[in-house]
């Protein structure tokens, strides 16, 4: 039987672990990541899965450790899987198993390779994104490419709809793949480093919205970062507004020579931008209380407001 460790989080994780179980693969141990209270958790639980299959489960503050090297080398898989798990693991993980170990990540390798694949392919306009299988090496998302899958971004999609997307095509990757690989005949091909780019770590104020930038970029922004993850805002009058859904809208500026600038029309929120484009603002939130038409706060009783 094919023994394999697998380092898991995240849907990702969830998918793929269910995919090695359904295909009868021997799981001794899985390293998985302890929930962060402040982070919200719109993904199913690895630890949930893998306990309920009786499995053993550890969440490791650093994997890298000569205790846990020295364990999972005893265990004598034949493959190692990191599924979105988030440490990065050192050069002896890879020679752990001798059939290799190999990542699901993301994005359509080689773009998008390195942290927050999907909310960069959104925020920089991708039509499509998708899950790759790839060998690991030291270099991050760098190995051979044994299979991928492209999904679609539509122009409304939230990053929580491209996750699930790309979480369903990484359970498809894994699928079509894990037979050949246990056989010994799933072919990889080198990636082209040079035809992707690295990106890095996003932080909750990189929402902060320019409003000197395109609508269709702070369109993107808003849709790249909405919620469940920390979410698009920007700062008026001592408040902080944030901006959580928007669609661009095919009316024209009300207010030309003050755009950027916020204000309501029609039962509706809006914001004129500078390339002479608007926005129609679906959820606004002002200091975390969600902003009516009907029942403004002082700081947007007097519209329009001007954006910086």
């Amino acid at each position: 039987m094919t023994r394999a460790i697998v380092l898991a989080y995240s849907e990702v994780g969830v998918r793929c672990l269910g995919v090695l179980l359904a295909q009868g693969v021997e799981i001794p141990l899985v390293l998985t990541h302890a929930d962060d209270p402040a982070e919200r958790q719109w993904f199913a639980s690895v630890r949930a899965l893998a306990e309920g299959r009786g499995l053993r489960v550890v969440a490791p503050d650093d994997p890298n450790t000569p205790e846990w090297l020295a364990e999972a080398r005893a265990l004598s898989p034949d493959f190692v899987f990191s599924f979105y798990y988030r440490h990065l693991l050192g050069p002896e993980w890879l020679g752990v198993a001798p059939r290799g170990a190999l990542n699901m990540h993301g994005s359509l390798l080689p773009k998008y390779r390195g942290r927050a694949p999907v909310h960069w392919a959104i925020l920089n306009g991708e039509t499509s994104t998708g899950a790759s299988l790839h060998y690991m090496l030291e270099k991050p998302d760098a190995g051979a490419l044994v299979d991928q899958q492209a999904v679609a971004i539509l122009e409304n999609d939230t990053a929580l709809d491209v996750s699930l997307k790309v979480a369903a095509a990484a359970g498809d990757v894994l699928a079509r793949s894990l037979p050949r690989l246990i056989a010994g005949t799933a072919e990889a091909r080198a990636l082209d480093l040079a035809q992707g780019s690295y990106f890095g770590r996003r932080r909750p104020e990189d929402g902060r919205i320019d409003w000197q930038r395109d609508a269709r970029v702070i369109h993107d922004l808003v849709r790249a970062v909405a919620p469940p993850f920390p979410g698009a805002f920007t700062e008026v009058k001592g408040c902080r507004l944030a901006i959580l859904e928007t669609r661009l809208d095919a009316g024209p500026v009300r207010e030309p020579n003050s755009a950027p600038c916020l204000y309501t029309e029609d039962g509706a929120w809006f914001a004129d931008c500078v390339d002479g484009r608007r926005l129609r603002i679906l959820k606004l939130e002002c200091d975390n209380r969600a902003v009516a038409v009907h029942d403004l706060p002082p700081a947007l009783s007097k519209l329009p407001i001007a954006l910086s």
